[in-house]
């Protein structure tokens, strides 16, 4: 635990001062009881009870204590459920996904993978599903259907080309649609012809204030690539726009970090995983990288996301929960003291 405003705790050092006040206060209430009662009949009365008259009292020490501690703001690292409601799944399907360093291939572990997470997931959390190669597309938008994601995930359709960069900016575009995102815009220029109606509808880009990185807990994406960027926009410069906006992106790198380029119908196919861009994403937007060389491997990591997405360590302040408990004993003291002495004192 820590505090925001550490300075306020020195006003602790008058506590001591209330109880001696409350003591001087009761000797002073006791002197005309002397004189002009008799000691006898308040024996008497108050015979039995005599506790009862420094709970009410005791509570308003109590009450002013927890008050003060929350005037300096107490803060601590508390683990909440997951508030995040959307997960946005961005899987590579280029052709190099049908390699079979990892068994069957990488296309099959990745779909079994990704099955595997949507059934441990929290039914409450809405996942959309973006694949990606030459361009990238939207197979499945958010939804709590996890059918329909499955039927998506067994549909994949592997073409040339990775568009890792491509494939984020889509994936921003479905989480923030006023945020005018458009990756044909990104890609082609806004100039382009052959613009759908609907493409012409999308409102201007936004002009955005950036925000710390993983600072936004409605949404994640968790992004899976086998290669590197060979089309496209910018990897980098994709996870930036995701960095300004908040969300984290949790890559998982698939395959071989060593393996080679070859040419498969006159276009280059890349089996060398390019882990160096693929962790510079995770660290840009406050994500984390995982690398998975087996299938095995590949449900260990996504078993692992799944839970570690579930719950989350944040910075919590308690001066509000301090202040209702100090409201709570003042307002406990009042009670007692109208009940036992039909006053409040």
């Amino acid at each position: 635990m820590f505090f925001l405003w550490p300075q306020y705790l020195w006003l602790l050092v008058a506590l001591p001062l209330l109880p001696l006040l409350y003591l001087w206060l009761l000797r002073r209430r006791g002197k005309p009881a002397v004189r002009y009662s008799s000691l006898g009949v308040v024996r008497a009365a108050v015979a039995g009870t005599h506790w009862r008259r420094h709970v009410p009292p005791a509570l308003v020490l109590l009450a002013c204590s927890v008050l003060l501690v929350a005037a300096a703001r107490p803060a601590a690292q508390v683990t909440l459920p997951w508030a995040r409601a959307t997960i946005m799944l961005s899987i590579d399907v280029s052709l190099s996904m049908r390699v079979t360093d990892v068994k069957p291939t990488r296309l099959v572990a990745a779909q079994d993978a990704a099955k595997l997470f949507l059934r441990d997931l929290p039914r409450n959390i809405e996942v959309g599903l973006v694949t990606f190669a030459g361009s990238s597309q939207i197979a499945q938008r958010a939804t709590l259907d996890r059918a329909l994601l499955v039927e998506a995930i067994n549909g994949f359709q592997m073409q040339m080309g990775t568009a890792v960069g491509s494939s984020i900016v889509q994936c921003l575009a479905e989480l923030f649609p006023d945020h005018g995102i458009d990756v044909g815009d990104m890609v082609f220029g806004s100039k382009r012809q052959g613009r759908s109606l609907d493409d012409r509808a999308k409102p201007p880009p936004k002009q955005i204030e950036p925000v710390a990185p993983g600072s936004y807990n409605s949404a994640a994406i968790i992004l899976l690539s086998d290669g590197r960027r060979t089309t496209g926009i910018d990897t980098l410069v994709a996870a930036k726009m995701a960095a300004d906006r908040g969300v984290r992106i949790y890559v998982v790198g698939l395959g071989t970090v060593d393996g080679e380029a070859f040419s498969a119908e006159g276009m280059p196919m890349y089996l060398r995983l390019d882990e160096p861009t693929l962790r510079e994403v995770a660290r840009m937007t406050g994500g984390e990288y995982h690398h998975a060389d087996t299938a095995e491997r590949l449900r260990s990591v996504y078993e692992t996301l799944g839970s570690r997405l579930q719950v989350q360590t944040r910075e919590t302040e308690l001066a509000g929960p301090l202040a209702l408990i100090a409201a709570l004993l003042a307002g406990a003291a009042a009670v007692l003291s109208l009940i036992w002495f039909r006053r409040i004192a």
